[in-house]
């Protein structure tokens, strides 16, 4: 599909978005910024991606596509790293809609990172630049500046903050001291977040991409599995740098071209402060670009073709539909 196409396409379906995805007949209703989430009593749940746009902890527009691009990218993953460990998927009934395992969910989130990097306070590149040397339990040498591969792949491990807080770093041997993990579990938590890494790596890089570094969650089965859940890769929980300029750019101080969403809080922070000025609308030929972006991003990411959903149903109707076996 030629770009033009991707923007007609895009500009027709502008208003067919998926803001709602409250559907009282199913039970067990949470709703966090992006998805919608259903606990049914047979132990599966239901996750729909919806099409909102969230940046600076507002929702602030809607996006076509964005739900499904999403979902499918986490499927891509899912899929590309199955043997490497047993993860939440059971079905996807819908683009945007993924059916998974209910698990009891690990209170630790697993950062693995490959660069340093970063810009939140659980970053290690702020961290470094304020004279921290060691940081989750590791020693990083003198003299490495911004962006930089780091001399090995590591673990940042987060604790998950209740709603309202926010996450604080943590060092596995805290991990195992605390009670969060017993040992074994983390061992085998630590394990498999290192080779799904790898796995993302590699694929990424025969995509033109450096996988800079990302989060996973885990959640523990009925079984006691330990189980791969949430999201995988994507570009809402990933930064990606693209290969082919990152020597480039890193020599002359720049920073590296990125492919995540970066480009919307761009976008909002050139037009006012988010943190203390009201956010402006955001206008249709914007989302636009934003639903072409996030499709581009989807393409590069997996090296597959966006395949757009039947749009002559309104897709709230659409995933109602394909919902009915579960009403």
């Amino acid at each position: 599909m030629s770009s033009s196409d991707l923007r007609d396409l895009i500009a027709a379906q502008i208003d067919n978005v998926l803001v709602d995805a409250h559907f009282p007949d199913l039970p067990g209703h949470t709703s966090g910024k992006v998805r919608d989430s259903y606990d049914l009593p047979d132990g599966r749940r239901i996750i729909i991606a919806t099409d909102r746009q969230s940046a600076f902890d507002h929702v602030l527009a809607a996006v076509p596509f964005k739900g499904q691009v999403l979902t499918q990218t986490a499927r891509f993953w899912f899929d590309a790293t199955r043997d490497i460990v047993a993860n939440h998927v059971i079905d996807h009934p819908d683009p945007n809609v993924l059916v998974a395992k209910s698990l009891s969910m690990l209170p630790v989130e697993v950062v693995v990172r490959d660069y340093l990097t970063g810009s939140t306070a659980t970053s290690i590149w702020p961290m470094y630049r304020d004279g921290v040397r060691t940081m989750y339990g590791i020693h990083l040498p003198d003299g490495l500046v911004k962006n930089q591969k780091l001399p090995e792949t590591i673990l940042t491990p987060t604790t998950k903050a209740a709603a309202g807080d926010h996450d604080a770093p943590i060092t596995p041997a805290e991990i195992v001291e605390s009670g969060l993990l017993p040992r074994h579990q983390w061992d085998e938590v630590a394990a498999q977040a290192l080779a799904l890494f790898a796995r993302g790596r590699e694929i990424a890089a025969r995509n033109g991409l450096i996988l800079v570094d990302t989060k996973y969650e885990f959640g523990v089965d009925r079984d006691g599995t330990v189980t791969l859940a949430d999201e995988i890769h994507t570009p809402d929980s990933s930064r990606y740098w693209k290969l082919d300029t990152y020597e480039t750019r890193l020599a002359a101080g720049e920073e590296p071209e990125s492919l995540d969403k970066e480009f919307l809080r761009l976008w909002i922070s050139a037009r006012c402060d988010p943190y203390r000025d009201p956010i402006p609308e955001i206008p249709k030929d914007t989302l636009i670009d934003f639903s072409a972006r996030y499709i581009a991003l989807y393409e590069t990411v997996t090296g597959e073709t966006f395949a757009p959903p039947d749009t002559n149903l309104p897709v709230r109707e659409r995933i109602r539909r394909s919902l009915t076996p579960y009403l």
